[in-house]
């Protein structure tokens, strides 16, 4: 069971916690991060402690498969009528690559962090330094690593906590959340933030909404891909099923994290099938890159994941050049995408996503961030919008040659740009033939931006 054990309700409006400790303060910053909520929720709510006056602040850092972002806190410690104003005054971007990428160079871990913790430094004022409390969460690019290297992720994050205790804030450990936490905090996380949790009534109580609808949570990371959300009839299977209790109301939540399906991950998986069924095991055309496109990729970069490692070709050396050459046919980049799933695993069973996954039906409405708010937005869409409108913006993105692009991105990037023509494909077999989302129930998912 996930509880969130707080003494008092949170105003939404103006972003007010009420709260004798920083542990719900991640729960009113607008979709800030899982991560955030897991670490500073299930760590200072076992460490209670009545804050003395003056403004306080807290560090995070959301460790995610293929970036770190750092994130700073700042509340008032004194209470007026028991409510606390709370704010994210700093977010800073590391340099490079998520820290499971040095799982063969756990030393230079530290290096990475360095330009962002000398502007956290500015942030939070000297004399506050010392009780300043700075977290590390790690989500499924860790959790990977750690399933195919545990040495090396334990490295990792051995030396992460060497740099930290280094600094002058109050390190609190760096641990590496499961996918089923994720998926949980991240429901907790959009439901919280649209109130649909407490509200106050005419005389100012704080009551639960009479018949609100709790929204589901849908995540496309890097490594993994969370599907969170009420179910009214769950199965047998209960692995996947978790009674979650806030304020009073216990809520049957559905969660199931998909390993090896976030965007990056399912994307090696991609192009090692293209490979696979290939008779040319160094120059293949990929339907989902634009035309006039091409770039190279060594085998140890699309094999050398523990998501891909099973396709590896007999004749796998890591340091083989494979050619891409893209084509910009969407038909085919969609028809070849399908590839990456196992639907036949749920062949005639009822309540089944794919690769033999249990799944109860999606009812109700739906918030879609991080990879899905994206791609939609590569596409030119964002809040809510039909299928039809998906398909026919997808088409047109896919049309496009490289040359192209550039006119139709604001933030031009040479990896992501390439990629969101699979990226929109991929979204649409996820949501469409696994979570079983249909053209009606489509415009109930909105997809948004994380803060």
């Amino acid at each position: 069971m996930f509880t969130v054990m707080t003494r008092q309700p949170c105003e939404q409006a103006g972003f007010k916690a009420l709260s004798r400790t920083p542990a719900i303060i991640t729960l009113v910053v607008l979709f800030v991060s899982v991560v955030v909520l897991v670490t500073i929720t299930l760590i200072q709510v076992h460490h209670p402690e009545i804050l003395p006056p003056g403004l306080k602040y807290g560090i995070v850092l959301d460790a995610g498969s293929s970036r770190t972002t750092v994130y700073v806190y700042q509340w008032p410690a004194e209470k007026e009528n028991n409510t606390g104003v709370v704010s994210q005054t700093f977010k800073c971007s590391v340099k490079g690559s998520g820290i499971s990428s040095y799982g063969n160079n756990s030393q230079d871990v530290p290096k990475a962090f360095e330009d962002c913790m000398l502007k956290v430094k500015e942030q939070v004022p000297l004399p506050l330094h010392r009780s300043t409390r700075i977290y590390l969460g790690a989500t499924a690019g860790m959790r990977l690593l750690r399933l195919q290297n545990e040495t090396a992720a334990n490295e990792v994050l051995a030396s992460i906590q060497s740099y930290f205790k280094s600094q002058p804030f109050d390190f609190r450990g760096a641990q590496i959340i499961s996918g089923q936490e994720e998926g949980v905090y991240g429901w907790i996380t959009a439901n919280y933030i649209k109130g649909n949790f407490l509200e106050k009534n005419l005389w100012h109580m704080w009551v639960h909404p009479h018949g609100v609808e709790t929204t589901g949570a849908l995540d496309l990371g890097g490594a993994s891909t969370q599907i969170s959300f009420v179910a009214e009839e769950v199965g047998l299977n209960t692995s996947d099923v978790v009674q979650v209790s806030l304020y009073g109301y216990t809520y049957t939540l559905y969660t199931h994290s998909f390993q090896c399906y976030g965007r990056n991950e399912a994307e090696k998986k991609f192009l090692a099938m293209l490979l696979q069924n290939s008779p040319n095991e160094t120059n293949l055309t990929n339907p989902c890159y634009p035309m006039n496109y091409s770039t190279t990729f060594t085998m140890g970069q699309v094999f050398g994941s523990l998501c891909t490692e099973k396709q590896r070709p007999e004749s796998y050396n890591t340091n083989d050049i494979i050619y891409f050459k893209g084509t910009g046919d969407p038909s085919l980049c969609r028809e070849k995408v399908a590839s990456i799933f196992d639907f036949k695993a749920c062949h005639g069973q009822e309540g089944c996503s794919f690769d033999g996954i249990y799944q109860p039906k999606v009812q109700g409405p739906f918030v879609a961030f991080a990879g899905f708010y994206y791609t939609a937005n590569a596409l030119n869409l964002s809040g809510s919008f039909s299928l039809t409108a998906f398909n026919s913006s997808t088409w047109d993105f896919c049309k496009q040659t490289w040359n192209e692009l550039p006119f139709l991105l604001p933030k031009f990037d040479e990896v992501y740009a390439r990629s969101y023509c699979f990226s929109a494909h991929y979204i649409y077999h996820l949501l469409i033939n696994g979570y079983k989302f249909t053209e009606e129930t489509w415009p109930q998912i909105h997809f948004e931006k994380e803060e």
